[in-house]
């Protein structure tokens, strides 16, 4: 009983390692496995919560991404820190946000609307900036009407984790009586360096869209219930499938491999069939790790 007491305590052979020894085997883990390594034993849960840990688990230039912070990030331990930047903050005076990819501490980026190249955003008729609580962002663009569609984006890949796989997501919402969204799909790319990719893609079931032309016509019971119908496939439709309420669709992956091919471009177009579109609501273009 003694020796069961006296490992459990960390007083067990694993526990007379030098706790910078147990942290550097731990820092060859992951951080979810490091933080349940945390009920092994004392020692290991001392090891598990040291700075000298999460350090490692940091970016190596976190404290640069840190002096890029719109508001000033607190913390009182490394791994307080860590998880902190999990939830994503403002860089860049809020053009974009920065987080870590939870289970491996890899590099997320969003580039917020405003930073983003889209056709007639600033003409009122065609698109219309407005503030949502729910967005990272201070402004989202949302679309009324345009028959042609074309948005994109870049990021510097110096930027990013290197040697890793990631993939590029526009970040929307679907208004209630938006239309115009489905077939034709849209064409979707990702390019860095000689590297390109491109995708059809559709950000609206045709089966869920309105009318093309958005008319209203209900005059009768028949249309009646087709409204009804409609607006319950909407509601099914814009259930969040992202913890922050908002819809995704990957427009393609791409290979960082050093971060010295320059900008990873992505863009969303649909210029082909030029039938009106409405209803797109625009929180963003997402890069993040491949899992």
């Amino acid at each position: 009983m003694a020796k069961r007491r006296e490992e459990s305590e960390g007083g067990g052979p694993i526990g007379k390692l030098p706790e910078g020894c147990i942290s550097h085997v731990l820092s060859l883990t992951t951080p979810p496995d490091s933080c349940r390594s945390a009920l092994v034993s004392a020692a290991f849960r001392s090891a598990a919560n040291s700075d000298a840990l999460w350090e490692r688990f940091l970016p190596s230039d976190y404290e640069s991404i840190l002096s890029r912070a719109v508001d000033p990030v607190k913390y009182s331990s490394k791994k307080e820190l860590y998880f902190r930047l999990c939830d994503s903050i403002l860089v860049d005076g809020g053009t974009m946000s920065f987080g870590l990819e939870r289970s491996t501490g890899r590099k997320c980026y969003m580039i917020s609307p405003r930073s983003m190249n889209i056709t007639w955003s600033n003409t009122p008729q065609y698109w219309r900036w407005i503030s949502l609580p729910e967005s990272r962002f201070a402004e989202v663009a949302e679309l009324l009407a345009v028959c042609w569609l074309f948005m994109s984006g870049k990021i510097d890949c110096r930027l990013l984790s290197p040697k890793t796989t990631y993939a590029a997501y526009l970040v929307f919402k679907l208004a209630s009586r938006s239309y115009g969204l489905g077939p034709p799909r849209q064409l979707a790319s990702v390019k860095l360096g000689d590297y390109a990719l491109e995708t059809d893609i559709c950000l609206q079931d045709d089966e869920d869209s309105d009318d093309d032309d958005g008319d209203d016509d209900d005059d009768d019971d028949g249309n009646d219930h087709h409204q009804e119908e409609a607006q319950q496939r909407q509601q099914q439709r814009q259930q969040p499938l992202r913890d922050d309420g908002w819809m995704e669709i990957e427009l393609g992956e791409f290979y960082n491999d050093e971060g010295d091919d320059g900008d990873v471009e992505m863009s969303l177009a649909e210029v082909n069939a030029l039938h009106w579109k409405s209803g797109l609501i625009i929180q963003g273009l997402e890069v993040r790790p491949k899992i």
